[in-house]
C-alpha cells in the first residue's frame, strides 16, 4: 500500500461560526395523507435512513416527491455539491448531495454562503470527524440538536488549498478502504455460490432428503424478561449478544451489553456453547452467526438459539441454509407484525431444511475455514488503513 503522508500547518485556520459561512436549512415531509404527494415520484426525498445507508455522496433514497408535492408544501431543495447531516435521534450522519434533492426535518442542508471558500468534501470530513455526542440534548427517542446550537458551533476552516490537499490525502485513504470492503464481500459472495454449487438452490435439485430443524437442533430463546435488571459493566460482567451483535455468519464485536455473574448463572438456559447458532428475531429476523470459542459462556438476549446435533449436521451448513434463500424466503413467510417483522422460536423449529451428508456438509464447512483465513488478511488490512485514516483526520481536524 502506497504511504499516506501529510502534515498540514495549523497557522492559516480561520475561525468561525457554522452560521457565518451556512445557511441551516431544515428539510420537511410533506402530508402523507395526500396520496399524490408521494404516488408520481420525481424529486429523490432522504431519510435518516438514506443517510445511514449512503457512502461521501448519497444517490439512492427510498422515496420521492412529486411536482405538486414540492409545489404546494412549501419545502425547499437543497442544491447539488450541498452537505447535509443528521442532527435528530441518529445524529452526525454525513453526506453530499450530487445533485439537488429534498429532505425530511431531521437533516440539516449547509448551504454555502459563498464567505469564503469550502469544497464540500472539506466540510464533509470536517463535520464526519466532529464529536457530536458533546452538546446534545436527549430526548425522549434518544440524542437530538437543535438549530440554534447547531448555528453557534465553531469550525476551523483552512485555506482552500490546504483544503485541497487534505482532501486528496483522505479520498485515497477511503478508497483504499473502501476496495478490501469489496473484496470481503466478493469472498462473502464465493461462499454463496460455493453452497448452492455443492448442494444446489431452494428447489433441492439433488434431492435430499428434507427435514424440520427441531429434528437436529434445540431450539430455545434467550433472556426476554427485563434483561436490563442484570446489566453491569465490562470489568465485571459477561458479554450478552444482542441482535446488535449478529451478521450474516460472523459476530459483531462491539456494542456489547454484560450481565453480572449472578445474572449469567441465574439464566443458565441461555448459556452459549460453541458452535450453537444465534437467530435474529426481530428487525432483521433470521440473519444468524456460530458461537466460536471465544464466545462459549456468554449469555444471550431477546435472540434465538439453536444448539444442532452435530453428529447430523454442521453448524456452518445449518447457518449459511438459514442466512440463505433456502431458509430466508422460509423466515420471511413466517415473521408477522405491521410495525416491525418477528420471528420465533416455534416458526424456527418447523423451517424446511434439506439434509446432504454430513461428510458433504463438512466440506464446505472446511471450505469456509479457508475463505476466513483470507478475510482475517483482509481485515487486518482495513484496520491498518483505518486507524491511519483516522490519524489523518485527527491532525486535520483536533
Amino acid at each position: 500500500m502506497r504511504k499516506l503522508e501529510m502534515r498540514i500547518c495549523g497557522d492559516d485556520e480561520m475561525k468561525y461560526k457554522l452560521s457565518d459561512l451556512f445557511e441551516l436549512q431544515m428539510g420537511k415531509t410533506p402530508s402523507r395523507d395526500n396520496p399524490e404527494y408521494w404516488s408520481q415520484p420525481e424529486f429523490p426525498w432522504i431519510s435518516i435512513a438514506d443517510l445511514s445507508n449512503a457512502d461521501k455522496y448519497i444517490y439512492d433514497t427510498k422515496e420521492s416527491l412529486s411536482r405538486q408535492a414540492v409545489e404546494e408544501s412549501g419545502i425547499k431543495i437543497i442544491p447539488a455539491q450541498t452537505v447535509i447531516m443528521s442532527f435528530k435521534l441518529s445524529i452526525g450522519k454525513v453526506s453530499i448531495t450530487p445533485v439537488p434533492m429534498y429532505s425530511n426535518e431531521a437533516i440539516m442542508a449547509f448551504i454555502d454562503k459563498g464567505i469564503v471558500k469550502i469544497k464540500p468534501e472539506y466540510l464533509y470530513y470536517l463535520l464526519l470527524h466532529r464529536n457530536w455526542d458533546e452538546g446534545t440534548n436527549k430526548a425522549v427517542m434518544g440524542k437530538t440538536l437543535n438549530k440554534a446550537t447547531l448555528s453557534e458551533v465553531v469550525i476551523d476552516i483552512h485555506p482552500i488549498e490546504e483544503q485541497e490537499r487534505m482532501v486528496t490525502i483522505l479520498d485515497k485513504a477511503s478508497e483504499i478502504i473502501d476496495s478490501y470492503q469489496r473484496q470481503l464481500h466478493a469472498l462473502d459472495t464465493l461462499i454463496k455460490a460455493r453452497f448452492v454449487e455443492m448442494f444446489g438452490d431452494e428447489t433441492n435439485p439433488y434431492n435430499w432428503p428434507i427435514i424440520n430443524v427441531e429434528d437436529i437442533a434445540t431450539v430455545t430463546v434467550g433472556v426476554v424478561i427485563k434483561p436490563a435488571q442484570y446489566y453491569t459493566d465490562a470489568d465485571h460482567g459477561v458479554k450478552a449478544f444482542r441482535s446488535l451483535n449478529i451478521g450474516e455468519m460472523y459476530i459483531k464485536d462491539n456494542d456489547w451489553v454484560y450481565f453480572t455473574q449472578e445474572g449469567n448463572n441465574k439464566n443458565n438456559k441461555s448459556q452459549l456453547y460453541e458452535n450453537d447458532l444465534l437467530i435474529i428475531r426481530s428487525g432483521a429476523p433470521g440473519v444468524s452467526c456460530v458461537v466460536t470459542k471465544q464466545y462459549e459462556g456468554c449469555n444471550a438476549i431477546d435472540i434465538i438459539i439453536a444448539r444442532p446435533n452435530t453428529d447430523k449436521i454442521d453448524p456452518y451448513y445449518l447457518c449459511m441454509y438459514t442466512n440463505m434463500p433456502h431458509g430466508k424466503r422460509q423466515i420471511e413467510e413466517g415473521t408477522g407484525g405491521a410495525a416491525q417483522q418477528h420471528f420465533n422460536v416455534g416458526k424456527y423449529n418447523k423451517l424446511r431444511l434439506m439434509l446432504p451428508p454430513i461428510e458433504k456438509q463438512k466440506q464446505f464447512s472446511d471450505f469456509i475455514a479457508q475463505i476466513d483465513k483470507s478475510k482475517v488478511v483482509v481485515q487486518q488490512a482495513i484496520k491498518k488503513t483505518q486507524l491511519l485514516f483516522d490519524s489523518l483526520m485527527q491532525e486535520y481536524f483536533g
